[in-house]
């Protein structure tokens, strides 16, 4: 029996299971994507789909691409109904049960079979504190690798008073779907309740067959892409006021919006003054901003993106799934036009885009390169604006409900403009705090606010007449060539400089291995000296942050992307070549990836033509060649070859130095006393390792790869970045924690988890190491009746022999060195409420049993005395009962091999009850597949197990506890019994 001691970052296991299932059932095609509308398998990501897995593969796998949809119900609601037709609608839209993966380079989407249940989580707890709990739900992060199942929490206020969050990762929805899952779940609810069948249609479409059309179509964008490149030559991001310094608590509030009150004639009379002009409300809405914009930051030419939709034809009208897309809408403000004429501009430019809006913008910012973004790497499109109508609701019958608002505290966009078209009109400003100044988006609210109700009022207004939405110039902002508000800048000093209102421009360097040095443009001849902007500088910063001179220039000489030449600029020493270890790999993947095959150490990625995928590609190259930590967002936010092998360079010394700290006695500087290192912790056991040990209050190091980093994250546990490949990391990681719990395991790589082993005991210095072990590793013992720490009998699988082979290498370790003690626990099967072990259940080692009865095909099975053996079934264990007694051999290790075995359970029993799970509310299914059991001398290969095995030295922690009874724990894995 294997157990699940998944691998920290990848589903190899649950990925080959389901790939042999699928190989006994059907063959498979030869073709990148299968074709045709009603086509299997995995499918290409849409366009739209891609830009989210980049940035969940990026590390921005955070709060901003949750969905939440909230809404307050009033009177009496059936919890169990509610669950029963959620989880109806998960198995009729595909998208909503979809795993993401990677193929070559490649990411594809595939559907995961329907589930048996949604789990919802009840929560008793009074309305004050339902904002926070909702808050909390809705920003725990999703596994796209996993499948992204829908989340219900229901927070139960009073008998008959309820609030119930939905939670949805934007790649499966978008607004329009919202609507659809709220009208389709209270259709099937009301049938629920009513023991009726809902009035829905058979076979809605299907995103994958989307998501394949607008593969297939690809060479039709071509017309559409030289419009789009030929619109946008030339477009630069608006500049928006950034904060000379990020305010303390942006990674915990990374985003905040501000909401003015409207009077309710505004909304209608901007809708009479879009009639009047042949534009709709969101036009109208969208000059607004446009307008607004244009006076924060004195720009003619801007740029606002906007929200289209792929959705066309009666067809797509009850999809489900993201089908958006971001128009950039690019207008010409100057002349001081007045408000209508600026409404006109707007009207003409985005009817001009929607023709264009097939196009994905993703194909736009590819074929653009370098030109889509800044100078400084700042992305075309980072303003947007919207009009927000009334929120959706669930409607379900016997309750009144109320839209309730979910706040994620993070922004898609640097800035959003929004106009709430509600019973309670109002503007709104959302931004992200390190990109727009505080006290700039407080008057840029109120100032739009003010903009909207003046142009109800009177629309001929000029620009120039409107309410202003940028506050006076104040030291604290920088400040353009002309004197205007700027956008994003590198350094402090250069933020002062920039702001003096005498100095036309101006840029900071620190040359490698040289002194900080500023550079001026004045005004006007006869402005301020060298020393004197030096003094104004040094007012103002650390002595650190202070350039050791200010070098007055007549014109900044700037490259042909509008950068600042370096090479061009006075008294900088020549850049040095590239040096170090890390240099070779990191030029060669540069040159390889973007097609260059020289670059330079200084060349800009986005300049070589980089984008999001490109710096995913070139991470995972270099994690590849040099075993180190780097990400997609890494290789963004460094920009240059320099940049990036100095990164490297650091992270290899940050691990020399946890490498070498154990041999001192040391600890490592910012490791907690008491630390344990938990490998697997995205996994069915690793997390509920994490559990228990957060349940006592142990400080965690948890091992993940950066991609996965977040699934781990949490109160009291940091995370390192590796795998059981990263052989150096592995062991960098365990010199710096007090104790292990080694639960990762690539399933189907034996000698990768042996080597991994090694590194790891190699560098274990101090405290106990506790590995996940498996009962496979006894092989075929003669007898029945297996006890604890029995020779090993052949055959053994590769699976047991590496588990074995591990034990070895452990326990040979244990007590030398100052080593503590070491304890191999063996596991079976392994059984709890987690997606990955119900994976197991379904296609693993009972997957025989368990798609026989789904599907109500005969079963098979070994009768009693069959070649001599008096029982077949299967040890297993409760996912909880197996964490208890990992972290207990922390504090009493075994010295030696213990099993955790919960229980056994018979083929028959087993058999029976998933009948009764997944059948018993069918009149007759049950009866019908218990009449199909056949018992006979044959003995198919996943069911030849006979084993019963002794669990006595974990016994104490192995004891059941309520809820832990298998019946009630595959009655939580499958549904039918309830959470």
């Amino acid at each position: 029996m294997t157990s699940d001691t998944p691998q920290a970052t990848a589903p190899d296991l649950q990925e080959e299971l389901l790939r042999r299932a699928r190989a006994r059932v059907a063959g498979r095609s030869t073709a990148p994507w299968p074709t045709g509308r009603r086509s299997q398998g995995p499918a290409p990501l849409s366009h739209a789909q891609r830009r989210m897995w980049l940035m969940d593969r990026l590390g921005h796998a955070d709060a901003s691409y949750s969905v939440p949809f909230a809404t307050r119900l009033r009177g009496r609601l059936d919890i169990d109904a509610l669950r029963t037709a959620l989880t109806a609608l998960v198995g009729r839209h595909e998208i909503l049960r979809t795993r993401y993966g990677q193929r070559d380079g490649e990411p594809f989407q595939e559907a995961l079979p329907a589930p048996d249940a949604i789990e919802v989580r009840v929560v008793d707890a009074d309305p004050g504190r339902a904002e926070g709990l909702l808050t909390e739900e809705a920003r725990r992060p999703f596994d796209l690798s996993a499948g992204p199942l829908p989340r219900l929490l229901v927070i139960r206020h009073g008998a008959e008073d309820h609030t119930v969050l939905l939670t949805f990762h934007h790649i499966a929805v978008d607004g329009a779907s919202l609507e659809i899952i709220a009208r389709e779940l209270t259709q099937l609810y009301t049938a629920v309740r009513g023991g009726t069948n809902p009035e829905l249609s058979p076979a809605p479409p299907r995103h994958a067959d989307f998501a394949r059309r607008e593969y297939e179509a690809a060479e039709h964008f071509e017309e559409g892409l030289r419009h789009w490149t030929g619109r946008l030559e030339g477009a630069a991001p608006p500049p928006l006021p950034r904060p000379v310094r990020p305010p303390a608590d942006a990674a915990d509030r990374p985003a905040h919006a501000h909401s003015l009150p409207l009077g309710p004639h505004v909304p209608g009379a901007l809708r009479e003054l879009g009639a009047s002009h042949r534009a709709t409300l969101f036009t109208v809405a969208l000059a607004a901003a446009f307008a607004a914009l244009h006076r924060l930051t004195g720009e003619d030419d801007l740029l606002i993106g906007v929200a289209s939709t792929h959705r066309r034809g009666t067809d797509m009208r009850a999809l489900v799934g993201l089908c958006v897309n971001t128009l950039p809408v690019r207008v010409d403000t100057s002349g001081d036009p007045s408000f209508t004429v600026l409404v006109e501009r707007v009207r003409d430019t985005l009817l001009e885009a929607q023709r264009h809006r097939h196009v994905p913008f993703d194909l736009m910012v590819e074929r653009l390169g370098a030109a889509a973004r800044d100078a400084d790497g700042t992305a075309l499109v980072r303003v947007t604006a919207d009009v927000v109508a009334q929120p959706t609701a669930l409607r379900l019958p016997g309750t009144e409900g109320e839209y309730v608002d979910v706040s994620v505290g993070e922004a898609k966009f640097d800035l959003s403009f929004g106009l709430l078209d509600t019973d309670s009109p109002a503007a709104l400003v959302q931004y992200s705090r390190t990109a727009l100044d505080e006290s700039v988006a407080v008057t840029l609210a109120d100032g739009f606010a003010a903009l909207l109700t003046a142009v109800a009022a009177d629309p001929a207004l000029r620009l120039s007449q409107l309410p202003a939405t940028a506050p006076a110039h104040d030291a604290g902002r920088p400040a353009t060539r002309d004197g205007r508000d700027a956008g994003p800048v590198g350094h402090p000093a250069e933020a002062l400089l920039r702001a003096h209102p005498q100095v036309a421009d101006a840029v900071v360097v620190e040359p490698v291995g040289g002194p900080l040095l500023a550079y001026a443009v004045p005004r006007d001849i006869g402005g301020p000296s060298r020393a004197q902007l030096r003094s104004h500088v040094r007012a103002s910063l650390a002595p650190e942050l202070v350039p050791v001179t200010v070098t007055l220039l007549d014109v900044m000489p700037r490259t042909a992307h509008g950068a600042p030449d370096l090479s061009r600029l006075p008294g900088l020493p020549a850049a040095p070549a590239l040096a170090g270890p890390h240099a070779e790999a990191v030029t060669e993947a540069f040159g390889a990836v973007l097609g260059c095959p020289s670059p330079g150490p200084d060349d800009d990625f986005f300049v070589l033509g980089g984008h999001s995928l490109s710096a995913v590609r070139l991470a995972e190259r270099l994690r590849a060649a040099l075993r180190l930590p780097v990400t997609g967002l890494d290789v963004m936010q460094a920009r240059t070859p320099r940049a990036v092998v100095a990164l490297l360079d650091g992270r290899a010394e940050e691990r020399a130095a946890a490498a070498d700290a154990p041999t001192r006695r040391a600890r490592p500087r910012g490791t907690r006393e008491g630390t344990v290192l938990v490998t697997g912790g995205t996994g069915g056991v690793g997390s509920f390792v994490l559990r228990e040990l957060a349940a006592r209050g142990r400080p965690v190091l948890a091992l993940a790869r950066p991609e996965s980093a977040h699934l781990v994250a949490g109160e009291g546990v940091d995370v390192v970045e590796g795998d059981l490949t990263d052989l150096d990391g592995l062991g960098a990681a365990v010199a710096r924690a007090d104790a292990v719990i080694h639960a990762a395991c690539t399933f189907t790589r034996p000698e990768v988890d042996v080597a991994a082993m090694k590194a790891m005991v190699d560098a274990w210095r101090r405290g106990p190491f506790v590995f996940v072990s498996s009962v496979d590793a006894y092989g075929q013992p003669v007898d029945d009746l297996v006890e604890e720490e029995s020779p090993a009998q052949e055959p053994l699988s590769p699976y047991g022999r590496a588990k074995l082979d591990c034990e070895r290498l452990l326990l040979d370790a244990a007590g030398t060195g100052g080593r503590g003690g070491a304890s191999a626990v063996r596991s079976p099967l392994v059984w709890g409420p987690h997606d990955r072990l119900r994976d197991q259940l379904r296609w693993g080692a009972t997957g025989v049993l368990y798609q026989a009865v789904q599907e109500r095909r005969p079963v098979s099975l070994p009768k009693p005395g069959a070649h001599g053996h008096a029982w077949y079934g299967a040890p297993w264990v409760h996912a909880s009962a197996l964490a208890r007694a990992v972290t207990s051999c922390l504090d009493t290790p075994v010295h030696g091999v213990a099993n955790a075995v919960g229980g056994h359970v018979s083929w028959y029993d087993l058999t029976t009850g998933l009948i009764e799970l997944l059948h018993g509310d069918a009149p007759g299914a049950g009866g019908d597949v218990v009449r199909a059991i056949l018992e006979t001398d044959d003995v198919h290969p996943d069911l030849d197990h006979h084993w019963r095995y002794r669990a006595d030295r974990l016994g104490p922690s192995l004891r059941e506890q309520p809820g832990e009874s298998w019946r009630t724990v595959l009655g939580g894995m499958v549904g039918a019994l309830g959470a």
